[in-house]
């Protein structure tokens, strides 16, 4: 998991080959104007899902995790707060491969982050993490999912 501000997203371009199509997508478009949806940026292998979704508690926020595909997650409408815990320490959960998610409810977090406006969440294949964790009663957010 990582967590830093837009402003040094460009530092993380190394980490997959992927990264740096989704730098230059945040930087040349107004995420929080684009349309909730599915945005393909080079196909099933890099989008953008626009979402707006319901804050949660950190007891209702549901804890996730990918195999495939890499979250890189931007609030865009206030502060959201994220459960992680390492996947190797969660039990195994009832993996859905059409939507490379596996949802595990009723398991508390470890810990959990915050980011405001102007920062970003990376969550990798082993990091299990519960977002929407919010006072706000909605959050609009970019994920970017990117081939892990």
């Amino acid at each position: 998991m990582i967590i830093d501000t837009l402003e040094n997203i460009g530092k993380y371009a190394s980490l997959n080959p992927l990264f740096a199509d989704a730098i230059e997508f945040v930087k040349n478009n107004d995420l929080a104007a684009l349309e909730p949806g599915k945005h393909l940026i080079k196909g099933d292998d890099l989008f953008v899902n626009i979402q707006v979704a319901k804050g949660k508690t950190k007891e209702e926020a549901v804890l996730e995790y990918h195999r495939e595909m890499i979250d890189i997650q931007i609030p865009l409408s206030g502060a959201e707060s994220y459960g992680y815990t390492p996947v190797d320490q969660l039990p195994e959960g009832d993996f859905d491969e059409k939507k490379d998610m596996a949802k595990l409810p009723g398991i508390p977090s470890q810990s959990i982050v915050t980011c405001t406006k102007g920062m970003f969440a990376i969550f990798f294949p082993q990091d299990g993490h519960a977002p929407c964790i919010s006072d706000e009663p909605e959050l609009k957010k970019a994920i970017f999912k990117v081939k892990a």
